[in-house]
């Protein structure tokens, strides 16, 4: 079952790298939420994270609450393990809540297809936007332009005016099923 436009968040309760509980939804709501579906060694994400960290900045100060999920299997991707999830945490003095979804139950609810997948809630914990951040990874210049314009449209009280985009990435590195 695909998570879709208008549908309510699913729920969960992860823990970030310094084992504080970050749950969805979050009573008060904030006016939205961005959940980033990533990991620490697709090319795509280590190009995307100084846009990301910067809206995540650029919006704190207006109730936008982040949090970064890494779902990868880190058995078979070692460079997603949660030890070197807090290495990058802590050698970025990354600003976004790293969570750690080692059922990849979260993931699967969100219908994560790659890294980074960006899923924007409103203040209702509906989905509004999913897909990418911008349009090109490779041009610093696109700045989060699609992952901006939603949060604008949300934070504006308006209906995102495009809700999905194709995610880019690397896929989501999933356990073999036993």
């Amino acid at each position: 079952m695909a998570f879709s436009i208008g549908d309510p968040a699913p729920a969960f309760t992860l823990a970030d790298t310094d084992g504080i509980e970050h749950t969805v939804p979050l009573s008060p709501a904030p006016p939205a939420t961005v959940l980033v579906v990533t990991c620490n060694h697709c090319p795509y994400v280590v190009a995307w994270n100084p846009r990301l960290r910067a809206v995540a900045e650029g919006y704190a100060s207006r109730g936008v609450r982040f949090l970064a999920i890494n779902a990868n299997d880190s058995t078979r991707y070692p460079a997603d393990s949660p030890e070197r999830m807090a290495q990058f945490v802590r050698d970025q003095a990354w600003p976004i809540p790293y969570l750690h979804d080692p059922t990849q139950e979260v993931a699967a609810a969100l219908d994560a297809q790659v890294t980074p997948h960006v899923f924007v809630l409103d203040g209702d914990h509906r989905l509004v936007y999913r897909g990418a951040p911008d349009g090109d990874h490779q041009d610093p210049a696109a700045d989060a332009a699609w992952l901006r314009a939603a949060l604008d449209d949300v934070l504006s009280g308006r209906a995102v005016a495009e809700a999905e985009t194709q995610p880019r990435g690397c896929s989501v590195k999933w356990r073999d099923a036993a």
